[in-house]
């Protein structure tokens, strides 16, 4: 395991069994197992897909992996994360020694709510969507282990900003209901060109993938590709999608009450 993958993991460990505890010893209600469960699966999606032969198969033979390897740590894997800490329990993440000094630095504060603004959150998410795909990008990301390593942090950083704006776990009610249906909406929007470039290429477009000395399972370069594109819109439709069925339940229940008012 990457040292710095590993240190991360254990303290985001340490952070969540500490607010876990305290929080459960006062209300047990706002802290229930299935937010450990939780948390515990979003933390493997971030970390499994740099401890596992995935990782050597996306830096090496496959696009594809190497799509599959994104796509969970920045979406799936944060969304599960946020989701696990909505509620009371966001504000036991850090304790009160370290919160206190934290929340008292007003630079901070300012950097941290100008990135929370809604646009801006969407904004930096489709920033490095786009622009870390770029394929000449993409490229020199996977040839040096540090910007590597930059892309990797920043796919985090940008989807927890995302799906902080979509399940709002502090409530602070940033967005309301249809504009976080929206939020997601764009979010398929701005991965869309992504995805066609992935989909409709006649030709593989990613150098580093397009002649493989050795192509694992016998797949070709533009099968490859394509393979990634469909990687790519089938996780974020899934996860995307249920955030807006989710988000669409109350207005589907509302209506169904006004249509049969005797079942009501």
């Amino acid at each position: 395991m990457p040292p710095a993958v590993l240190i991360a993991a254990l303290l985001s460990v340490v952070l969540f069994v500490q607010a876990f505890v305290r929080l459960r010893a006062r209300r047990p209600d706002y802290a229930p197992w299935s937010r450990a469960l939780l948390y515990g699966a979003g933390l493997a999606l971030l970390v499994l897909p740099f401890v596992s032969p995935l990782d050597k198969a996306g830096d090496e033979r496959l696009l594809s992996a190497h799509m599959l390897q994104h796509v969970l740590i920045g979406d799936a894997a944060v969304a599960l994360l946020v989701l696990a800490v909505r509620g009371p329990l966001v504000f036991f993440l850090l304790p009160p020694t370290v919160l206190r000094p934290l929340a008292a630095f007003r630079p901070l504060r300012a950097f941290l709510s100008a990135l929370l603004i809604p646009l801006v959150s969407l904004g930096l998410w489709a920033l490095a969507m786009i622009a870390w795909h770029v394929p000449r990008i993409y490229d020199y990301a996977a040839a040096h282990p540090a910007v590597h390593d930059l892309q990797h942090l920043s796919f985090v950083a940008v989807g927890l900003l995302a799906w902080t704006q979509l399940i709002d776990p502090a409530r602070h009610g940033r967005l309301r209901r249809p504009q976080r249906i929206f939020f997601a909406l764009g979010m398929l929007a701005f991965a869309q060109p992504v995805v066609d470039l992935l989909l409709f290429s006649s030709t593989p477009r990613y150098g580093r993938y397009a002649s493989p000395a050795d192509p694992l399972f016998g797949i070709s370069p533009l099968t490859d590709q394509r393979l990634a594109g469909v990687l790519m819109m089938t996780e974020q439709l899934l996860t995307l999608g249920i955030c807006v069925a989710l988000l669409l339940r109350p207005y589907l229940r509302e209506r169904r009450t006004r249509a049969h008012p005797a079942y009501s």
